[in-house]
């Protein structure tokens, strides 16, 4: 049995307490946020967080975030973590934002390293931003363990998706991020710089290897065809069994043919130019120019 595994089950056997969760849905971004936190010493961690961006006007707001500030204050919770489980590219980041209202350490996996590398070429950033991932607190490593509380978490790579994918056992709960979607909508894009799609079977595989109980929080849902309702928590058991594009049964090459010829078919998303260049920054935004506004660029033809 994994680390992970047994993390999982000794928490489902009654052997440490099982955490709360939280969501917050934004629709405008089909983005999953959440607050987890331990019943007993009230810590908390808040996972893959939203700053609200109107393309057409450039203006930042922080309804989204602040959301989630009123649910932590009226709780009553610390934030111990912001984590985020990569650099998406389909919403900015909060996390700058939060960690000074609310403290806690900011964290991702050691290989958004490579990402800052990758599309600091690609944005033609200058010698200001180092590439060595200082915007955050933590870089996480495989395997790594951290606690929220009283309640032992763990970080695992899973890359595919992205190469600095990470998610987050937290008690008997995982934070997927960009991995699985619901099973009716199936799995995500490999296509990014980066990505892989061989990977994101194997990343996939690893956290299906989970006990089948094991509650999974997706990081978003976009409404497969016939459902009604966003939905964004689903179990091992169910993605194992359900999930259209990786159900047991699938191998890995059939799975690499059916997600690069969808891959092919993809567009952008459509924030995928502000959100990069700032979540490679864990969340900052860009100097102010001598005018005293903060500009983005838009690379032509790069992506």
């Amino acid at each position: 049995m994994s680390r992970a595994s047994a993390l999982v089950s000794g928490v489902q056997a009654g052997r440490g307490a099982a955490p709360i969760v939280r969501s917050f849905f934004d629709e405008p971004t089909n983005t999953a946020s959440y607050v987890v936190h331990d019943p007993a010493t009230r810590s908390a961690a808040i996972i893959d967080s939203v700053l609200d961006l109107d393309i057409a006007s450039g203006r930042i707001s922080h309804k989204s975030a602040d959301k989630i500030i009123s649910y932590v204050k009226a709780e009553g919770l610390t934030v111990a973590w912001v984590l985020e489980t990569h650099a998406h590219a389909d919403h900015l980041t909060a996390a700058p934002y939060l960690k000074a209202e609310l403290g806690g350490e900011l964290a991702i996996g050691r290989e958004i390293i490579r990402v800052q590398n990758v599309f600091g070429k690609i944005f033609n950033v200058g010698t200001e931003f180092a590439r060595d991932g200082s915007e955050f607190d933590r870089l996480f490593e495989d395997g790594d363990s951290f606690a929220i509380g009283n309640i032992q978490a763990m970080a695992l790579h899973v890359p595919g998706h992205t190469p600095a994918d990470l998610a987050y056992v937290i008690g008997d709960v995982v934070f997927t991020g960009d991995t699985l979607f619901m099973p009716d909508y199936g799995t995500a894009r490999a296509d990014f710089p980066g990505g892989d799609s061989r990977q994101l079977f194997r990343s996939i595989r690893r956290l299906l290897s989970l006990p089948p109980e094991t509650r999974l929080f997706l990081c978003h849902d976009y409404k497969a065809v016939g459902r009604e309702q966003f939905v964004w928590e689903t179990t091992v058991g169910a993605e194992r069994s359900s999930n259209v594009h990786v159900h047991e049964g699938v191998v890995e090459d059939d799975f690499v043919a059916m997600r690069d010829a969808r891959d092919a078919t993809l567009g952008m998303p459509k924030l995928i130019i502000p959100s990069i260049q700032v979540n490679m920054r864990g969340g900052h935004l860009p100097e102010p120019e001598t005018n005293g506004a903060r500009f983005l660029k838009i690379p032509l033809d790069a992506l």
